[in-house]
């Protein structure tokens, strides 16, 4: 049987999952990435049940489970750390970015061809060509038109991993006026995040600068965020500007398939990219092994684009909310009382 030609411009999360799942008995498939090495600094991805499904279709769920942490609880909190809501979190993995591309790329069947080099995509040169290269994305850009280009949103995200780890009750995302921070344990530290907005960018930011900036701005916050923020440099953290995506209603267009931020760039409020990026690709490579080409394309698309497109929406409109500036008093009384009925009801229960 004639072997069918894929190419993935991209290695990252689901660029290498895609690569993972296809078969390669099937496919004679080629991974396109400008990077020769993987990234030594990234946060922590919070994987949800579903990715982890999808990670044990990989056959990598027990390593990531293994070199991860478990995340069960934290809270909404004001700048000072008093809890304003109480969230589960109901056996989330988290795992550091470069750990998870570790793995992923160990699952790479073998036959798979690596090319470092930026992709010229030319229309028809393979059988499907897949793009898996994130939100600024050649691909998409090609062929779905100006139009579809990213955009970049107002926000400013700074975060990295540092070595103290975090007490249970300084865990969570912290919520101010239009800026929010988030602690969370990480394998041998704590993994944070700030967001706010920022004329820095939006292409390259200096961290160092970034750094700065986002001291001064929490230096009001509590002990635990300002002694997480003392620790991070410009070696173990990263700053850039949020680029979204334009609301999409097709994934595919003829021999041309997106997976993950190339189609549904989102804002990190909900925590769902990275899991979502791989599920795209476990959900297309298991239809492609399964299905002629153009069944598993439309399949594909009746599966992923309505979900994926409502939690981008929901996770812009969650980061309004939390990053809002004139709204502050009233968001966070609604988080006390939404909080107190959850803790009454769990009680009760």
């Amino acid at each position: 049987m004639r072997m069918k030609k894929v190419d993935i411009i991209g290695g990252g999360i689901a660029g290498l999952a895609l690569a993972a799942r296809l078969d390669p008995g099937a496919f004679e498939v080629t991974v396109y990435e400008q990077r020769p090495e993987l990234p030594a600094v990234g946060t922590t991805l919070a994987m949800w049940g579903e990715a982890q499904r999808a990670l044990s279709d990989i056959g990598i769920l027990g390593a990531v489970r293994s070199r991860g942490s478990i995340i069960t609880a934290g809270a909404l909190r004001d700048p000072t750390g008093e809890a304003l809501l109480a969230i589960e979190g109901e056996g989330v993995v988290g795992i550091a970015r470069p750990e998870l591309l570790k793995l992923l790329d160990s699952a790479v069947p073998a036959a798979v061809e690596r090319v470092y080099r930026r992709a010229e995509i030319t229309p028809g040169n393979a059988w499907l060509t897949v793009g898996a290269d994130g939100v600024n994305s050649i691909v998409r850009r090609s062929h779905w038109g100006r139009r579809s280009a990213a955009r970049p949103t107002p926000f400013l995200a700074v975060r990295g991993v540092v070595p103290s780890t975090p007490a249970s009750g300084d865990v969570g995302e912290y919520w101010g006026k239009g800026e929010i921070f988030g602690l969370a344990p990480a394998v041998g530290g704590t993994n944070w995040y700030a967001s706010f907005r920022s004329d820095l960018g939006p292409e390259k930011v200096d961290v160092q600068e970034a750094l700065e900036i986002t001291r001064g701005r929490y230096i009001n916050y509590s002990d635990a965020v300002r002694d997480v923020l003392n620790q991070a440099t410009p070696g173990n953290s990263l700053a850039q500007r949020i680029w979204t995506t334009p609301p999409m209603s097709r994934y595919t267009r003829e021999n041309v398939v997106l997976v993950g931020d190339a189609c549904h760039a989102m804002t990190p409020n909900l925590g769902r990219g990275a899991c979502e990026a791989l599920i795209d690709a476990v959900t297309l490579g298991a239809l492609l092994n399964e299905l002629p080409k153009k069944e598993a394309l439309r399949a594909y698309n009746r599966k992923r684009v309505l979900r994926t497109q409502q939690l981008r929406l929901a996770s812009s409109l969650m980061g309004n909310v939390a990053l809002a500036q004139g709204m502050q008093p009233w968001r966070d009384g609604l988080l006390k009382r939404v909080g107190k009925r959850v803790a009454k009801a769990s009680v009760r229960g």
